[in-house]
């Protein structure tokens, strides 16, 4: 029987990049079953004012919604085998450093995903990564070696 891998993809919601590391995954054949945060970006700011009632102070607006936002992101996490936070070039993403800092204190397995020009900004969150890439198709590659132990 061969072990389904859970990989936690966090970060950036702007691009396609988790479509794409799932596609080439796909095509290479791997067992791997992915998670990540809510990817709507309305929805996960305002899921707690909707769910809990709404607040006239933006503060208590976001900090419901980060609250419940991170139920399903810990526990992710948590169950996760493999950790890829990605850093993209137009947001700061202060949520995928959370992220890449929890996972890291969990002794999870992570893979940092960014720009090269972000290198010296990330240089504390990539020395806690087992492995940082610049593209989807090098976070492919990793997981197929790790996985299957074969390069390509």
């Amino acid at each position: 029987m061969t072990k389904t891998w859970n990989v936690y993809l966090s970060g950036e919601i702007h691009s396609d990049w988790r479509e794409q590391i799932q596609s080439m995954t796909a095509q290479a054949g791997l067992p791997v079953a992915y998670s990540s945060p809510v990817t709507n970006h309305e929805a996960s700011d305002d899921c707690g004012a909707k769910i809990l009632g709404g607040e006239t102070d933006p503060v208590w607006h976001d900090r419901k919604g980060a609250q419940l936002n991170a139920i399903r992101t810990r526990t992710l996490i948590q169950d996760a085998d493999v950790v890829v936070v990605r850093f993209g070039e137009k947001y700061r993403q202060w949520n995928a450093a959370f992220d890449a800092g929890f996972a890291a204190a969990l002794g999870k397995p992570l893979v940092i995903l960014h720009p090269e020009e972000h290198r010296h900004a990330l240089k504390e969150v990539d020395a806690a990564a087992f492995a940082v890439a610049e593209t989807p198709e090098q976070v492919s590659h990793v997981l197929t070696y790790v996985i299957t132990g074969q390069l390509q």
